[in-house]
């Protein structure tokens, strides 16, 4: 199941993980989270973020399965959240209301779900799986989780080098950005449901 150690399968491995996570488009809502109160806990989202992965690493399918849900669906899930934190960066809104019982930690919610270890991310997880020996993927994860913990512990440098400006405009850019990664993953996802509708009926 592990394989052996291939360093170029493990470079591989990495930079698709690192693709999908994309913790420079998060710098933006991490500002953000943090800008309404909300507290960030860089070594405890980056732990969860490797317990989830490694968790889906070998029970995903399963998991899914246990609650009649296909990765399709669980897509698609995510990506509807992933749409609306996109509108609040784009338009300037709060949709996800902070009440009196919401935690003020967010460092699993919103930050490891969906935004670390979202639908996009365990998919692609789950993809690799059949293209590259597991010790390589393992080593990726763990490498990945490591940027996650050295980005959030920078973000603070990042604001002040970049100012109030600066950082509006990341945060319109990367929101867009979000905006189109959601409705991609949700148009791909949606497709499939309709199709398997389809041969079911059939």
């Amino acid at each position: 199941m592990f394989g052996t150690f291939n360093f170029q399968e493990f470079i591989s491995a990495f930079v698709i993980l690192f693709a999908i996570i994309d913790m420079p488009g998060s710098i933006p809502i991490i500002l953000k989270l943090r800008r309404r109160g909300k507290i960030i806990i860089p070594q405890k989202t980056a732990f969860l973020a490797f317990i989830m992965f490694i968790i889906f690493f070998f029970v995903g399918d399963a998991f899914l399965k246990l609650f009649h849900v296909d990765i399709s669906s669980f897509a698609v899930a995510g990506s509807l959240i992933i749409f609306v934190m996109a509108l609040e960066m784009i338009l300037d809104i709060e949709i996800f209301k902070s009440t009196e019982e919401s935690p003020k930690d967010s460092s699993f919610f919103p930050m490891v779900f969906p935004l670390i270890a979202g639908a996009g991310a365990l998919t692609t997880m789950l993809s690799i799986r059949s293209q590259y020996a597991g010790i390589n993927i393992l080593a990726a994860i763990l490498l990945n989780c490591l940027v996650i913990y050295g980005v959030l512990r920078l973000t603070k440098h990042l604001e002040r080098l970049l100012g109030a400006g600066g950082i509006y405009m990341l945060q319109k850019f990367f929101g867009i950005i979000l905006l189109a990664i959601s409705v991609k993953l949700f148009t791909t996802n949606i497709t499939f449901i309709i199709e398997d509708i389809l041969k079911t009926q059939h």
